[in-house]
């Protein structure tokens, strides 16, 4: 695109009375009315499975990115689509990726990787590999961190990335409302923890 994109993502329309194929209809229409193609984020299990097939099969939609801990639907999707032009991503961060990667998935989204991007390339490396001994060590070594993400029903997921960064040295500013500003002191010393753990455990 002129401003250098080669692709946009495409957040799940969080409508309570959005039917399950509109909301594929939705995907669709935003991906033939522009030039670039599309990642289209998933954030529900209630699409059914040939909707979900007939979004991921479409020319213009580079990946699904699969953000529901609906496993067995995934692997339905990556099932049914075998052998054609689709892509499924796991769209819940490292901690998810094995078992995604075990059922079809390729590649895996990450906040991770704007603090330690070693460690979350470490873990699309082992996955590449089919090493999922390496993979899982990887994983356990930034459990603390990603559970951190979860709090506040997944409202702290920006908020730790970004006080990781700020302890770093890096000013990014506070999350915008409705996600949770900043942390709480008890948990920004627990953070600070974390961080500077990675740097003498030996895993990267």
């Amino acid at each position: 695109g002129k401003a250098g994109a080669h692709g946009v993502m495409i957040h799940h329309p969080l409508d309570p009375f959005a039917a399950p194929h509109a909301q594929v209809d939705y995907f669709i229409a935003i991906a033939e009315a522009i030039d670039l193609p599309i990642v289209a984020y998933i954030r529900s299990d209630l699409i059914p499975l040939d909707e979900m097939v007939r979004l991921a099969t479409h020319p213009k939609v580079a990946g699904v990115k699969f953000a529901s801990q609906n496993t067995m639907l995934f692997f339905e999707c990556c099932r049914a689509t075998k052998g054609k032009e689709a892509t499924w991503i796991c769209g819940l961060a490292e901690s998810w990726a094995l078992p995604f990667y075990a059922l079809g998935g390729r590649g895996f989204t990450s906040g991770l990787v704007n603090v330690a991007p070693k460690r979350s390339l470490a873990v699309w490396n082992a996955l590449e590999a089919g090493d999922f001994a390496r993979a899982r060590a990887v994983v356990e070594s930034i459990a603390d961190f990603e559970t951190m993400r979860t709090r506040y029903r997944n409202g702290a997921n920006v908020t730790v990335v970004k006080e990781a960064l700020q302890i770093q040295g890096l000013d990014v500013g506070k999350v915008r409302l409705p996600g949770l500003p900043q942390l709480e002191a008890n948990d920004r010393e627990t953070l600070r923890k974390i961080v500077s753990g990675w740097e003498t455990d030996g895993i990267v």
